[in-house]
């Protein structure tokens, strides 16, 4: 198995009412790989998410991203950890509304470039298949071409790592297909490590990992 990008060790994380979303983790996510979550409304995938994402610290544990603590970290050290080495893609309410597709995208470049780059906006949205739609604003898109476009902003900066949490929850059948699609292009493509949150089975089985959150346990299916 290639080398962790980031792992999880013993990671417990309890919410107010004292229930245990995640109970004693222990689980790494290699280099290159592309994996699937899938577990039941409430399990805890999200929560797993933010971890990974370090939007949210462990109770109890480590989560290391490729050799540092996240936890001791401090939050504009994270914050520059997401902006440079880690894409996210959620379920809705990714894109900046009043913003258009290029400029969303553009935005997303500041943080490591120091200004926005229309030239790498312009190839990210070509490359998910949504170069046509640079000029349009999010409500002028359909499901699945906003979230196409919510792609390319989390891939604007060439992230390592690519964690995509129910981004096909709210689209048909079609839409769905095209944006997982999009997704494992840009994983083939650029070597990414993925983790995907999905409801859908038949998604979920097409990676080449598959754990399933229950219990507040991960488990392989």
């Amino acid at each position: 198995m290639a080398e962790a990008l980031v792992r999880l060790d013993g990671v417990s994380k309890t919410y107010g009412n004292d229930s245990h979303v995640l109970r004693d983790v222990s689980i790494e996510f290699p280099r290159g790989q592309l994996t699937s979550l899938t577990g039941a409304s409430g399990s805890g995938k999200s929560t797993l998410i933010s971890l990974l994402a370090g939007l949210a610290v462990p109770d109890t544990g480590r989560v290391v991203f490729d050799g540092d603590d996240i936890a001791q970290l401090d939050d504009v050290a994270r914050a520059r950890l997401r902006a440079r080495r880690i894409g996210i893609v959620l379920q809705s309410g990714n894109l900046i509304p009043f913003l258009t597709a290029a400029e969303n995208v553009e935005l997303a470049t500041e943080f490591t470039d120091g200004g926005g780059d229309g030239h790498r906006a312009t190839d990210r949205l070509a490359e998910l298949g949504v170069g046509d739609r640079g000029h349009h604003l999010p409500r002028r898109m359909s499901g699945g071409e906003a979230q196409r476009v919510a792609v390319a902003v989390a891939l604007a900066n060439d992230p390592e790592l690519l964690l995509a949490d129910e981004v096909t929850g709210q689209l048909d059948t079609a839409n769905a297909e095209q944006v997982m699609a999009t997704i494992f292009e840009a994983w083939r493509r650029r070597g990414l490590t993925v983790l995907f949150v999905t409801h859908n089975h038949e998604l979920a089985d097409r990676a080449e990992r598959r754990l399933t959150l229950e219990g507040g346990k991960v488990r392989e299916r």
